[in-house]
């Protein structure tokens, strides 16, 4: 299962130069994730109200090509990792009609107890849901 978020570069994630800064890519690459967890059977604030937290332990960028201010992209998240106590992600930025990425990126995540903060397994937390996830794992 791909996630596809529209996205429109404002005139504050910009520089200078009217090039979107670095940093938004990541705020971008969550907005994906977010979609891409409400087409799931168990939505993540459903989880935290079970007691699971899914922090970042790791995120990977690569700036292929800038965007400017007003461009319309569209940001793809794809879950291509699954292990009982982490996750990854992958994103690919695209410009609106361009078939060249402007950006790709990784982000992993753990699984953690929401009171004590120490991984556990999603698979023993919340059996239907890691089966769920199995399924739509897409090798990168």
């Amino acid at each position: 299962m791909q996630s596809v978020t529209e996205i429109v570069v404002r005139y504050a994630e910009t520089d200078r130069m009217g090039i979107a800064h670095h940093a938004n890519y990541l705020v971008w690459f969550e907005q994906a994730r977010t979609e891409y967890t409400r087409k799931l059977s168990c939505s993540y604030s459903e989880l935290e109200k079970r007691g699971l937290l899914s922090p970042l332990l790791s995120v990977e960028v690569h700036y292929l090509r800038t965007c400017t201010y007003e461009d319309r992209l569209q940001v793809i998240c794809r879950l291509v990792k699954l292990s009982q106590a982490q996750m990854t992600f992958a994103y690919t930025v695209l410009r609106e009609g361009e078939e060249q990425p402007i950006c790709t990126g990784v982000t992993r995540h753990a699984w953690v107890d929401a009171e004590t903060f120490r991984p556990v397994s999603l698979k023993r937390r919340c059996p239907e849901l890691y089966q769920e996830l199995e399924q739509l794992v897409e090798p990168e």
